[in-house]
């Protein structure tokens, strides 16, 4: 009798204590519940400077929360708090990631897809898939870099950053935007890339290639995912002779300029069937590859 008497008390114990423990894993799981922001999500590379931190001014004028990514965390920071200070009267929100797009190797660009993956995903319960990818980042090739002069660690560090990196982030980044038939990829080429018109006379060798590169890409990834009639558009601009680091003091525009056709591209009104996508842009205009 005490032996059953012990039993059903132990039982008791044991029964009072799940419920218990279960009560908390429901008291954590309630405070840990997040709620989906209203403002959908815009991941700018490049957000530090120049173009890519214009086209995100522009992006947050439009009502989109900013993941700004780099890899100069001081720089990073002051152009995340500018502007902050200048929308976050409207809502916004500026995220930043620090991260280092020079991936010379096949397992530093393993890392940085991995890398990029966990950057989004811990978004995700907040935003879902982003909305917008502008891939504003880059450099320009050595002065003398011509096909014959230029060595190989200057082709392999314009290619990683300029071409490798773009393939990189597009593959971690973009298949759940098309997937949702909802996004658009934004990336800023050159017109130094076209195989036709003017500027294609040779010279900057790693960087006209790797920027003609950026064109083919886009093309492809366009054709490949139904010219914008499932929803999900792709598209190169050029932005032209910006007055940016890589532009220099003396060019005739302005980033504010040479960022305005991205952010157009980011926000405009597409009809499938009608409107285009997958191609290259400047100034609003398509022009030849």
């Amino acid at each position: 009798m005490a032996g059953r008497e012990i039993r059903r008390e132990i039982l008791a114990l044991l029964r009072d204590t799940c419920e218990g423990a279960h009560q908390m894993r429901a008291k954590k799981r309630k405070i840990e519940k997040v709620e989906p922001m209203t403002n959908p999500l815009a991941i700018v590379t490049g957000g530090s400077r120049g173009l890519g931190f214009e086209s995100a001014r522009g992006l947050a004028h439009a009502g989109f929360d900013l993941l700004l990514i780099a890899r100069d965390a001081e720089r990073l920071e002051a152009s995340s708090k500018k502007i902050e200070s200048e929308f976050g009267d409207r809502g916004i929100r500026v995220l930043r990631e620090v991260v280092d797009f020079e991936a010379t190797s096949n397992e530093a660009l393993s890392k940085l897809h991995t890398q990029l993956r966990e950057i989004v995903d811990d978004r995700k319960p907040e935003y879902g898939s982003p909305k917008i990818l502008m891939i504003a980042h880059g450099v320009m090739s050595a002065k003398m870099s011509k096909t014959l002069k230029s060595d190989t660690n200057e082709w392999r560090r314009v290619m990683a950053i300029n071409l490798d990196s773009v393939f990189t982030i597009v593959n971690a980044l973009a298949p759940e935007m098309a997937d949702a038939r909802d996004g658009r990829v934004i990336i800023y080429s050159a017109c130094l890339g076209r195989m036709s018109g003017p500027g294609n006379a040779g010279g900057l060798a790693p960087y006209r290639i790797s920027k003609a590169g950026v064109n083919a890409l886009v093309r492809n990834l366009a054709h490949e995912t139904g010219l914008g009639s499932r929803g999900f558009l792709v598209d190169a601009i050029c932005p032209n002779h910006s007055r940016t680091d890589m532009g220099g003091a003396d060019a005739p525009r302005s980033a504010i300029e040479g960022a305005e056709c991205a952010i157009w591209l980011a926000t405009r009104p597409f009809t499938a069937g009608v409107d285009k996508t997958g191609l290259l842009w400047e100034d609003r205009e398509v022009v030849p590859w």
